[in-house]
């Protein structure tokens, strides 16, 4: 049985690089695009602290064992993917801020999904956006739309902008992403783009912070005490595949099975730098099969 998981950032998300610049605390980057992601490492280990403060002994039985007491390793009963990119939130002089994504997000979800009606409209839109016949589609109303310095128009002279149509197969797809408590509002505020535009505004719209520790009694910055901090912004989604594996003893994980169901429809804390607040998410679980979604909070 496979799932989809849908996280929305309710604050800034950083997962931690693997390697770091000078001093730059830099992300998670998808090694052929360098996209921010949230590793399944990351998603494993947050996950196994809850159920392991709460079912210590059926944890490790449904999550596989560590390596202890010289024992080996077991194989665990579930699955995890990387969490990935599906929306990200932009600024916007014209419409304050805008939720972007591409054909490559996009067809990527719907690997999961499996929607065939879905497939084909991401397909058209790969179609008008390779070929340059638009440079974006989109829900947003407005003659103009600015996109962090970009201006698209659609005024007679100039039709840059294809219109997304309330029928459009995808806005029953969005219907299961969280809202951030209202405020998603994609028939309003959405917008594909191709997808090196997409992974330009992604790149220029994370959230970059620098650091300075000071000297003890002074207002001057210790030695080394410099450095800058990246994180994907709140208000993204990500989205993460997962799955159980079949012929397992069901009975022996019972309790750990239901409860990782009640923490991946809840709010978790993912990444590092959770004193200051960071990722913190609001997720909603649903079940993916032969190209129908349920909520598992439906079929439970």
């Amino acid at each position: 049985m496979n799932y989809l998981t849908y996280s929305y950032l309710l604050t800034p998300l950083h997962t931690g690089a693997s390697a770091q610049a000078g001093n730059m605390m830099g992300i998670a980057r998808e090694s052929f695009n360098e996209l921010p992601y949230l590793p399944s490492s990351s998603l494993r280990g947050k996950i196994r602290s809850v159920l392991e403060a709460k079912y210590p002994d059926e944890a490790g039985k449904f999550l596989g064992e560590k390596i202890k007491d010289e024992k080996q390793p077991t194989e665990g009963e579930v699955w995890l993917a990387d969490a990935t990119l599906l929306l990200f939130p932009v600024a916007s002089f014209s419409h304050h801020y805008l939720w972007i994504t591409c054909p490559l997000w996009l067809s990527r979800w719907n690997r999961w999904l499996k929607n065939d009606q879905l497939e084909t409209l991401i397909q058209q839109w790969r179609t008008l956006l390779n070929n340059n016949t638009k440079k974006a589609i989109a829900s947003v109303p407005g003659k103009q739309i600015y996109l962090q310095g970009a201006i698209l128009s659609n005024n007679e002279s100039n039709q840059e902008i294809e219109t997304i149509p309330d029928h459009a197969a995808c806005w029953d797809c969005f219907k299961e992403i969280p809202d951030g408590n209202g405020v998603l509002e994609l028939k309003d505020k959405l917008v594909v783009l191709s997808n090196q535009d997409c992974a330009s505004l992604v790149e220029t719209g994370l959230q970059r912070e620098v650091r300075i520790a000071l000297k003890d009694n002074e207002k001057t910055a210790s030695d080394g005490s410099f450095r800058s901090e990246e994180a994907i912004p709140s208000e993204t989604v990500l989205f993460f595949p997962w799955g159980l594996k079949p012929n397992k003893d069901q009975k022996r994980t019972e309790n750990v099975r239901k409860y990782l169901d009640q923490i991946l429809n809840d709010r978790l804390q993912f990444g590092g730098l959770e004193g200051l607040g960071r990722g913190w998410t609001e997720n909603k679980t649903v079940k993916v099969n032969s190209g129908e979604v349920n909520s598992t909070e439906e079929n439970a």
